[in-house]
């Protein structure tokens, strides 16, 4: 295909094995519409692509060549049959769990567990934003205000997964909760829960500025904790420090089974809850941006262009911050 007719995007091909290529661009099918991404950030499902690790790769959900994105914001520029084209110019960002509309799940609102469904660069070969345009269903677009930047708005995505995690402990005001993790779906868990009035901590390998390690973390009250970790030792630790009666949200996944005793959970009465999207939790995250409850753009400690993307899923590219930002229409770093 000539390159006047193409468009870039970055490929997977194999573990450890990518590059920016020129491919045919997206077409806004019925109920579609095709977004140019401005610009899309980098996690750590990205990373286990990336190295081959990823679960989806081994259990036929997902296949090499693999175009990843699922943290995105952009400018609807077409709009396909059915849609109103009322969406051509609208900044949006979007779900990445595309269900199939008709199971019992879809049905009831949960269609990111349908087990058809497609996952934004990740599940089933739906492409994903890691690329200067990306086709996404009109049904899964939330329109972005003026108040969310760029930078914001490709946080939609992991800042609802961590209104979910927070959901999920039913804080009340005043209540401590630990949050195992500081990475940047840890982090956003600690701020939104701020912003819910909680007294948040962070657990963390090391100790650093408001960061507890095992060995300097206090003897308090934790009435919930989240495990947005990927240690393995993790989920049974926390099962050990939450309170009797308290809540344990289960985020972060290692890679390798985490085990706990399921008669801890039992004698404590504890209520263990895990969060597998940001599904449902989208606008909520929008209007907490949009209001400026909470902030998480200090988190983001660079923004480099799609030819980058390699150096930063092999963890070579360090930032002043956890996340690391594409845009596709970079031509080079800042």
């Amino acid at each position: 295909m000539p390159d006047d007719e193409a468009m870039r995007a970055f490929v997977i091909t194999g573990p450890g094995t990518a590059s920016v290529q020129h491919v045919e661009p997206p077409a806004a099918g019925p109920g579609e519409v095709v977004v140019a991404v401005e610009r899309a950030g980098v996690c750590g499902t990205d990373a286990e692509f990336f190295s081959g690790h990823m679960t989806y790769l081994h259990t036929g959900q997902a296949h090499y060549p693999v175009r990843i994105g699922h943290e995105w914001c952009g400018t609807v520029t077409e709009a396909g049959p059915g849609v109103d084209p009322a969406w051509i110019g609208k900044r949006v960002t979007g779900d990445t769990m595309l269900g199939c509309g008709h199971c019992e799940r879809c049905r009831g609102g949960r269609q990111h567990l349908c087990a058809d469904r497609y996952e934004i660069g990740i599940r089933n070969g739906w492409p994903g934003a890691l690329a200067e345009l990306v086709s996404v269903p009109v049904k899964a677009l939330f329109d972005l205000p003026d108040a969310v930047d760029e930078t914001l708005g490709a946080l939609v995505e992991p800042g609802a997964n961590a209104l979910r995690a927070v959901r999920a402990a039913a804080l009340r005001a005043g209540q401590r909760v630990l949050v195992a993790g500081p990475g940047t779906i840890g982090r956003l868990t600690a701020m939104i829960a701020a912003a819910h009035g909680a007294q948040v901590h962070l657990l963390g390998e090391t100790a650093e500025a408001g960061v507890w390690d095992a060995a300097t973390l206090p003897d308090l009250r934790w009435d919930a904790v989240v495990d947005a970790s990927n240690g393995t030792g993790i989920p049974a630790r926390a099962i050990d420090l939450v309170e009797p009666g308290g809540r344990v949200v289960f985020i972060g996944l290692a890679a390798h089974p985490s085990l706990l005793d399921s008669r801890a959970l039992v004698l404590k009465d504890i209520t263990a809850t895990g969060v597998l999207s940001g599904s449902g939790g989208l606008a909520g995250v929008i209007e907490l941006y949009a209001s400026g409850a909470v902030d998480p753009r200090p988190l983001v400690g660079a923004t480099v262009p799609l030819t980058e993307t390699a150096a930063v899923l092999a963890g070579d590219y360090r930032g002043s911050g956890p996340k690391i930002h594409i845009d596709p229409r970079l031509t080079e770093t800042p």
